[in-house]
């Protein structure tokens, strides 16, 4: 007999609260583990100010989160997570990055939801609750089922979460015509776009139909002519869409260079990562449209104003992800009535959040997201 599966509003949790303190006498006690001082104690600031903004919209007593300062260290982080656990803590939200993880293995014991988007090589006890690559190919997957896209070439940088998106393709099993590694370095990318995209033969395509028409009988061979030399290339190409898992320039030099070899988005369909609806990207004209899977852009939005109206100032992405995280657990906390153990994060349970619906199963998360364009100057709603 299949799971029954609930789905949850998170504005509701605060209504399930008043019916549920109750049951639970003893304190919910939860770790937070972000840098607080240091380069990126701007980033943790903004975390601690989103998780007291969660807390609040849940309105129970009994919930208590625990922040420490990791200072972005690796040491630091177990130091700080084993003195969690002294204190009866038994699930961690953190840390922020992946580097800062690699210990906590040593810490069997406890749960940590870090709020990286990498899932791979991560220690055993830690579970990645960013929006990750497998969860942005499955909707890339929804896209291209919706719009017939059958030969879609995968670009991928040359970088250190290669192996990471690697290794999604495979666990997704996307429909791909092929996959192409590509150079960061502008100079080296813009020629393998054009081996990709055949250019220079396409490019001699041209130079070879001018030389045959002017030879041959042909009556109106001056207007074909004409009309050749004011194009650049000539002839097909074999895949209809390209999925580039870049982000800001790297996703700029990119599409730019298949513009450079006569390949525009009126003849393929240009798909991308979550690009947090960077308004750049509506100063790009030539690259319009331009499709992403990402978290719900309404919801960002008026989350983004609540915190400005709690703190003068805009969160980060992450503090979005951590807002929904503390919902999240909770919600897991309150179908295991109350019970704070690992089984919560292997049973499969569904929990729509502000980002999108979050979904858990062997201690494996992963997001049904939203799906935009970048068409004609604004951001538009697909799916």
């Amino acid at each position: 007999m299949k799971t029954f599966i609930k789905y949850l509003f998170f504005g509701l949790i605060a209504l399930i609260a008043l019916f549920q303190k109750v049951y639970s006498e003893e304190k919910i006690k939860i770790g937070l583990i972000i840098p607080l001082s240091g380069e990126y104690k701007e980033i943790g600031e903004s975390i601690l100010k989103s998780v007291r903004l969660a807390i609040n919209k849940i309105n129970d007593e009994n919930l208590i989160i625990i922040p420490k300062d990791t200072k972005s260290n690796p040491e630091i982080t177990l130091k700080i997570s084993k003195e969690l656990y002294k204190e009866g803590v038994k699930i961690i939200l953190g840390p922020v990055f992946n580097n800062s993880s690699i210990y906590l293995d040593e810490l069997k014991e406890v749960t940590f939801l870090s709020f990286t988007n990498k899932i791979n090589n991560n220690p055993v006890n830690v579970i990645s609750a960013g929006v990750n690559a497998i969860s942005q190919i499955n909707t890339i997957k929804k896209f291209q089922k919706l719009n017939g896209l059958e030969r879609s070439i995968f670009l991928i940088p040359n970088s250190n979460y290669k192996e990471e998106i690697e290794s999604a393709i495979k666990k997704t099993k996307i429909n791909l015509k092929d996959t192409f590694i590509y150079n960061t370095d502008p100079t080296v990318l813009t020629s393998q776009i054009e081996e990709l995209t055949r250019y220079k033969q396409r490019k001699r395509n041209v130079e070879d139909e001018i030389i045959r028409l002017e030879n041959s009988n042909d009556i109106n061979k001056k207007n074909k002519i004409a009309k050749l030399k004011k194009r650049d290339t000539l002839g097909g190409i074999n895949f209809d869409s390209v999925i580039i898992a870049d982000f800001d320039e790297g996703l700029k030099s990119v599409a730019t260079s298949f513009l450079y070899t006569d390949i525009s988005s009126k003849r393929i369909t240009y798909i991308c990562f979550n690009q947090w609806f960077d308004e750049s990207l509506l100063k790009e004209k030539s690259l319009q449209p331009i499709y992403f899977p990402s978290i719900n852009k309404k919801n960002y939005e008026i989350f983004s104003e609540d915190y400005y109206q709690s703190y003068n100032s805009y969160p980060n992405q992450i503090s979005f992800l951590s807002y929904d995280l503390i919902g999240f657990v909770y919600y897991l906390i309150y179908k295991n009535n109350f019970e704070i153990n690992k089984k919560i994060f292997i049973k499969k349970n569904k929990f729509k959040g502000k980002i999108g619906i979050f979904e858990i199963s062997k201690n494996i998360i992963t997001h049904q997201l939203n799906f935009y364009s970048v068409e004609s100057e604004e951001f538009k709603k697909i799916f």
